[in-house]
């Protein structure tokens, strides 16, 4: 398969990251044969490999590291939550070293050519609290979810989110919908858990 011929299948994809999936079902070429030109654009600083069968076209832009976690996740669904999605709402000023994400897969760490991500496993009934964003095409946990979830995993795991750094809750950051959310969980030790650590940091922004 000549060069051209899968830099027009990339442009018509119309976006800067894509899969050896995708040039291969539109080129209607074999996905070895779609590699060994991807390997050569690579080569020549066309393109380059983000992770297994996940590439991204080199341009000017830079390339957010949120809209590559759909492309991790072919057979799953993923959402970014916990603190990546906490800072994305200005509720962390930490810029998170990873990029957290909520998934029903197992728990595990994914290193990339972008970033790394680290994938949390969450309940099957808890997956949800998600919206699309459709300027930049990622599931991302609202912002009460997002604090919740943050908290639900600290149950099961103390040594992730045991502590939190200054938290800015924002006039729309609605409590009453982050005690909804808490309501949702099905395991009551981690419900309880969740409930007091929650009041407890609720205490402390009203009374600081």
């Amino acid at each position: 398969m000549n060069e051209k011929a899968v830099l027009t299948c990339i442009k018509e994809i119309g976006r800067p990251v894509f899969t050896t999936y995708e040039l291969a079902r539109l080129s209607g070429k074999s996905s070895s044969t779609v590699i060994q030109t991807l390997n050569f654009l690579e080569k020549q600083g066309v393109v380059f490999k983000i992770y297994r069968g996940v590439w991204a076209e080199i341009s000017g832009m830079r390339i957010d590291a949120f809209i590559v976690v759909s492309f991790l996740f072919p057979r799953q669904r993923a959402y970014i939550s916990f603190v990546s999605a906490l800072h994305s709402y200005g509720i962390i000023e930490q810029i998170p070293q990873v990029v957290t994400v909520a998934s029903t897969t197992h728990t595990r760490k994914i290193k990339t050519r972008i970033g790394t991500y680290s994938v949390h496993r969450i309940s099957q009934s808890f997956f949800k609290g998600f919206v699309w964003d459709k300027t930049k095409s990622y599931l991302i946990a609202e912002p009460e979810k997002a604090f919740v979830d943050s908290l639900y995993l600290s149950a099961h795991k103390r040594k992730f989110f045991g502590h939190f750094p200054e938290l800015y809750f924002p006039k729309t950051f609605s409590f009453r919908k982050a005690r909804a959310w808490i309501k949702e969980i099905r395991n009551t030790k981690v419900r309880t858990y969740v409930k007091r650590r929650f009041e407890s940091i609720v205490n402390e922004q009203t009374n600081s």
